[in-house]
């Protein structure tokens, strides 16, 4: 049975690629020269021509380390209290899948909003530059759109794709319009804001909304943006891309419905905050039309970081120095680091006060500790998943090791992932000094994983909750996604 809200929403796609819009836009003015106006034009008139192949190649390893991220998140104490919440809460409505629970669907906002939290809940997902975490916000959103769509008008793979890579563009062309955003938040957490931008320019991408529509799309998000940095390190951090995934494809579908929002929500107007309220120093400018094939996104420029061990991105540089010190203990083979070798531990690091924790009495906590993913891999040589169990940060040699940590920030390490780096010294009993330093860890976007290892993260991934068929069968999907007559494929791996 089709349910109310599909029926409500089908005319918008009855036939692939027109929407009810693109009769009543002809009718309309041209819209006023302003940012706002300029990123709406761009998001409804780009087109999958405007993809190059680098384009398509790393934004398609973005969804694949995504999902295999979610469904990985999907096993966590997080995830569990928000499906619960939904299914209790809300009637259940068997439209959009949930990452790794078979049988379970809910609605498509809510679907966005929990596989938004599997997505996070591990601190696992990709990073960029400035500082946000792109394909968390925007992939559950599109997913659930697309299974909201019937089965005759599933998008294509390249449509996905497409709908897809702007999400993140408008990630990155609104952080890059604020020298505060280049740096380690301090404030807000970033994809609270241009993640739920991104998720709403997506979908109104995906519904093939006019120039009007997904400007108002825009401007909805932006009221239903924004999470204090207070809540890191809690339970409460991956509700940030959850919402963020939700309230975009929220803003989007209330964007098709006629909601209006206001027109220079981007633009510097003096005396009236838009975009500014969240970052002071922005400045905005309009985001050129597509013409012809000469649009370049940013993912072209930059590539993505992928993590190696689910913590906060700062952690990476502190592990892999950390690392090298192990070896330079232990050798390159299996072994730990006995706490009686060592006097003292001091870290190299940037000035950020939510990571910087001493002793951490949480996983969240762990995940977003200089000091503990700096012992784990000084005593195992590595960080793992399973550094972040009960069992792993009680262990009496880590402890140890944590009650010798000292903390420094020298002026040359700034708060900026693309500037940090990290830098570990152990002394020893004896007096010798150890050092380790890493300027760009294996994962950085100026390092990314190869296919090779990304690959391997899926299937570890993925692993925890599919049977091994399903799990190639979603590598297959993902490497063919811009061949697909549609992204049914895709969406039938999930669960």
């Amino acid at each position: 049975m089709i349910s109310t809200l599909q029926k409500t929403i089908r005319p918008m796609w009855a036939v692939r690629g027109l929407h009810k819009s693109a009769v009543e836009v002809l009718n309309r003015p041209v819209p006023e020269e302003t940012v706002t106006a300029s990123f709406g034009k761009f998001i409804s008139e780009i087109t999958p021509q405007h993809l190059s192949s680098v384009v398509l190649q790393r934004s398609k390893r973005m969804v694949l380390d995504s999902i295999g991220v979610g469904l990985i998140g999907s096993t966590t104490h997080v995830f569990e209290l928000a499906l619960q919440h939904c299914q209790l809460m809300y009637p259940p409505d068997d439209i959009s899948s949930v990452y790794g629970r078979k049988g379970t669907r809910l609605s498509p906002i809510l679907a966005a909003f929990v596989n938004g939290v599997a997505t996070h809940s591990m601190d696992f997902d990709d990073t960029w530059h400035p500082a946000t975490h792109p394909s968390g916000a925007v992939l559950p959103a599109l997913l659930a759109l697309s299974d909201m769509m019937p089965s005759y008008g599933k998008p294509s793979g390249l449509d996905f794709l497409l709908a897809f890579n702007v999400g993140i563009e408008i990630q990155g062309r609104l952080m890059r319009f604020s020298n505060e955003a280049r740096n380690i938040p301090k404030r807000f957490h970033p994809p609270s804001v241009v993640g739920t931008m991104g998720s709403a320019a997506a979908c109104a991408r995906l519904l093939s909304l006019d120039p009007f529509q997904c400007s108002h799309a825009l401007a909805i998000a932006a009221s239903l943006s924004g999470a204090p940095m207070a809540n890191a390190a809690t339970q409460s951090k991956p509700l940030h891309i959850g919402n963020a995934s939700r309230l975009g494809l929220e803003a989007a579908l209330l964007a098709s419905r006629g909601l209006e929002a206001s027109p220079l929500v981007l633009d510097a107007v003096a005396g009236v905050a838009g975009f500014s309220a969240f970052y002071e120093d922005y400045v905005p400018q309009p985001l050129e039309s597509p013409n012809g094939n000469d649009h370049m996104f940013l993912l072209e420029e930059q590539d993505m970081a992928f993590k190696r061990f689910p913590a906060h991105l700062g952690m990476h540089w502190v592990a892999d120095a950390a690392a090298s010190v192990h070896e330079l203990l232990v050798g390159a083979g299996p072994g730990t680091v006995s706490p009686a070798q060592v006097q003292d531990i001091l870290l190299l690091v940037p000035k950020s006060k939510y990571i910087d924790r001493p002793l951490p009495e949480s996983e969240h906590e762990a995940r977003h500790s200089f000091q503990f993913n700096a012992c784990s891999a000084l005593l195992d040589g590595e960080v793992r998943v399973e550094s972040f169990t009960p069992s792993a940060m009680c262990r009496p040699d880590l402890l140890a090791l944590l009650s010798r940590v000292r903390v420094e920030h020298p002026h040359d390490n700034p708060a900026n992932f693309n500037r940090m780096y990290g830098e570990v010294q152990v002394t020893l009993v004896g007096g010798d000094i150890l050092t380790g330093r890493c300027d760009t860890f294996y994962g950085h976007w100026r390092n990314p994983l190869t296919n090779e290892s990304l690959r391997k993260k899926f299937r570890h991934n993925a692993g925890a909750v599919l049977p091994h068929e399903k799990v190639e069968k979603l590598i297959d999907a993902v490497e063919e996604l811009d061949r697909l007559g549609d992204c049914g494929a895709l969406l039938s791996q999930l669960q």
